[in-house]
């Protein structure tokens, strides 16, 4: 018989990484479900994309956002306990998801206009993505201001992965795109 169910939720409670319990109302869990429903939204992406490098850069993607939910997780008392690039947050992920922007711009110049998601499946489940992270990064500003977030590198990575989630969607898209308007010089 499996242990899917523990019953330990039926109070409005969650665990915390290396023990606790919360609210699942808190905030900072709030912003961790946000992050899962980026990862989610990503492997519909990953499943429905048939370039093998567009799929290896959302699976890197996806770990890296596991990652910073294990760092919101935790327990603050348990925070010696985590884990570089398993479960902390670093300037080294920051840079890499920089490096990653870089040669999919070289590779794929960004056109200067506005534009409507939805070429195709894997470009509008990327961008679906992005505004999901865009959102858990509003939740942790929300949390910045109460002094709640644990780690400072962790808002910068999510904020330079949704600019990769928009790099990414421009790829899948090719140049299948509808800009918004022919006048619109940037984007949002």
């Amino acid at each position: 018989m499996a242990d899917i169910y523990t019953r330990l939720g039926d109070d409005g409670t969650t665990g915390l990484l290396f023990g606790g319990r919360v609210s699942k109302a808190d905030a900072l869990i709030d912003a961790v479900g946000t992050l899962d429903e980026a990862v989610a939204a990503l492997g519909l992406a990953r499943a429905s994309t048939a370039d093998e490098e567009l799929a290896a850069g959302i699976l890197e993607v996806q770990r890296g956002l596991f990652v910073a939910g294990a760092d919101l997780a935790a327990n603050p008392r348990g925070r010696a306990q985590l884990v570089v690039g398993i479960s902390l947050v670093t300037d080294a992920m920051i840079s890499r998801v920089e490096e990653m922007i870089d040669l999919r711009v070289a590779a794929h110049p960004l056109r200067p206009v506005f534009l409507v998601p939805g070429a195709n499946l894997p470009s509008a489940s990327l961008e679906v993505a992005r505004t999901v992270v865009r959102r858990a990064e509003r939740r942790l500003v929300a949390c910045q201001g109460e002094e709640r977030v644990p780690n400072d590198r962790i808002l910068p990575y999510l904020n330079r992965v949704s600019d990769l989630l928009y790099v990414l969607a421009r790829w899948a898209a090719g140049d299948d795109e509808e800009p918004v308007s022919h006048d619109a010089v940037d984007r949002p």
